[in-house]
């Protein structure tokens, strides 16, 4: 690509059901472990630079057109951690 990403995965780990702190705590140890384990070489996003721009691109986009702000949960947090690592 003419950017310098290239197309990978995003984290295996699943954010669905994160209600709590120690939840999504728990969550970004998992996410760790799975960058730890083959997220370096295979995420889109394994660049402290191109994660953190995957999570602005989330974080500003409007997904299935939503207009209004969204309340901020830890399953909000967890999603765009997730997002952030394989968004493009």
């Amino acid at each position: 690509m003419a950017d310098g990403y290239e197309t990978g995965r995003p984290t295996d780990e699943i954010p669905s059901g994160i209600r709590t702190r120690d939840e999504f705590g728990e969550y970004l140890l998992r996410v760790l472990d799975d960058y730890r384990e083959t997220g370096a070489a295979e995420w889109t996003n394994s660049t402290l630079e191109h994660f953190l721009d995957g999570l602005a691109a989330f974080a500003l986009a409007r997904v299935n057109d939503q207009t209004e702000r969204e309340e901020p949960t830890w399953q909000l947090f967890a999603e765009s951690i997730a997002a952030a690592s394989g968004y493009e």
